[in-house]
């Protein structure tokens, strides 16, 4: 199984996250990584939605602000908000920027 990072497997999840944020964005880095595991527990995770970090840099970014960035990725993948996704850890960034 493919994975974003070396020690986390790519999931369906992460795909259909991944999917949507590559449509959007064209990225030119972008990692999806689910971290459900670290919230067992946690009532999302008994209702099938997760916790992911999500770094991405793309050309769109620039000018925007933090802010901004963060709500143009949640309405890249509003649709996934009931069904897949509980959480995101988002660290985006404009081509250049650290």
């Amino acid at each position: 199984m493919e994975s974003d990072r070396a020690d986390t497997p790519v999931t369906p999840r992460v795909d259909r996250i991944r999917d949507r944020l590559q449509a959007a964005f064209q990225p030119t880095r972008l990692e999806v990584v689910d971290d459900s595991h670290r919230h067992e527990g946690h009532p999302s995770v008994r209702d099938g939605r997760g916790h992911f970090t999500v770094v991405i840099v793309a050309a769109g970014f620039a000018g925007m602000s933090k802010l901004d960035r963060h709500r143009a990725v949640y309405d890249a993948v509003q649709d996934l908000m009931a069904t897949d996704i509980h959480a995101m850890s988002i660290h985006a960034f404009a081509p250049g920027e650290p």
